[in-house]
C-alpha cells in the first residue's frame, strides 16, 4: 500500500466502523498516520497492521484496556490468553451443564425419567450473578465508594426480579429506538432515556459521574456487553457509551 487510506476506506476494508476508528484514536489505541487541515484521518500500512492485531485480540474477547497493554508491551499475549482461556473453560463447563439439562428435559417430555425442580435449572446463571459481577467490576475499576451494596437483591422474590428486568429492558429499548432514529447521543431526548437507565442501575449500585461514564465505555469495549448491545442494533454499544458519557458530563457534575 503506497497511498494512505482515508478513515472511510479503512472502515470498508477492515469492517470496523468509522465511529469505532475515531474512538480508537481518541483513547490513543490507534492514532492515524496523519490528519489533514480539515480533520480527516489517514492511515498507512503500519496502522492497518496494528488494527489487524486489535481485531484479533477483540475476537478473543479482550477489552480495549488489556489490548492497549498488550500492544504497549506491558502485558504479554500469553498472559492475556491465559486469563481468557480460564474464562472460556468456565463458560464451557456451564454450557455443558446447560446442554445436559436440555437433553434430559427433551427425554422427559418424550417419556423419560422425571426431573426434579432443581435439575430443571441446572446450568443456568443465578438471577443475581450478573448484578454481582457488575458490582464487583465497578468496585475494581472505580472504587468501593461508587458501589451501593447489592446484598439485598439476592433475596428479591421472582416478581421483583421480573419488574426490575422489565424496567431495564424498557430503558434499553428506548435508547435503541433513539439510536435507530439517528437522534444524537447528547440530545435531551437521549439524556432523558439515559436517566431511566441510571435509575434502573441504582437497584444494584450507585455510580458517580466517573464510574457511570466508565460503565458506558465498558459496555462498548467489553465483549460480554458489546455483543449483547450490537445484537439489538448495529452501533448501539457506541451510542450507549456516548449517551452515558454525555449524561455524566451534563447531569451528574
Amino acid at each position: 500500500m503506497d497511498e494512505p487510506l482515508s478513515i472511510a476506506q479503512v472502515s470498508k476494508v477492515s469492517g470496523v466502523t468509522s465511529r469505532t476508528l475515531r474512538h480508537y484514536d481518541d483513547i490513543g489505541l490507534l492514532p492515524p498516520a496523519s490528519v489533514d487541515s480539515s480533520g480527516r484521518r489517514f492511515y498507512q500500512r503500519e496502522q492497518l497492521i496494528r488494527l489487524q492485531q486489535i481485531r484479533l485480540l477483540r475476537e478473543l474477547g479482550l477489552g480495549l484496556d488489556t489490548i492497549a497493554e498488550i500492544l504497549g508491551g506491558s502485558v504479554s499475549h500469553a498472559q492475556a490468553l491465559r486469563l481468557h482461556r480460564k474464562w472460556l473453560l468456565a463458560e464451557r463447563d456451564r454450557l455443558d451443564r446447560l446442554a445436559t439439562t436440555v437433553t434430559r428435559t427433551i427425554a422427559e417430555l418424550e417419556g423419560g425419567d422425571h426431573m426434579s425442580a432443581h435439575e430443571l435449572f441446572e446450568g443456568f446463571s443465578p438471577h443475581s450473578e450478573k448484578a454481582e459481577w457488575l458490582a464487583q467490576e465497578a468496585a475494581e475499576r472505580w472504587g468501593e465508594n461508587a458501589v451501593r451494596s447489592h446484598e439485598r437483591s439476592k433475596t428479591w422474590p421472582d416478581e421483583k426480579w421480573a419488574a426490575v428486568k422489565r424496567e431495564g429492558a424498557e430503558a434499553t429499548d428506548r435508547l435503541a429506538e433513539l439510536a435507530r432514529e439517528g437522534v444524537p447521543a447528547d440530545d435531551e431526548r437521549a439524556l432523558d432515556a439515559v436517566a431511566a437507565h441510571r435509575a434502573w442501575l441504582e437497584h444494584f449500585w450507585t455510580p458517580d459521574a466517573t464510574s457511570y461514564a466508565g460503565l458506558g465505555r465498558l459496555y462498548s469495549d467489553d465483549e460480554r456487553f458489546r455483543n449483547q448491545y450490537e445484537a439489538i442494533q448495529p452501533g448501539f454499544a457506541e451510542y450507549l457509551r456516548d449517551a452515558m458519557g454525555a449524561y455524566a458530563r451534563t447531569r451528574m457534575n
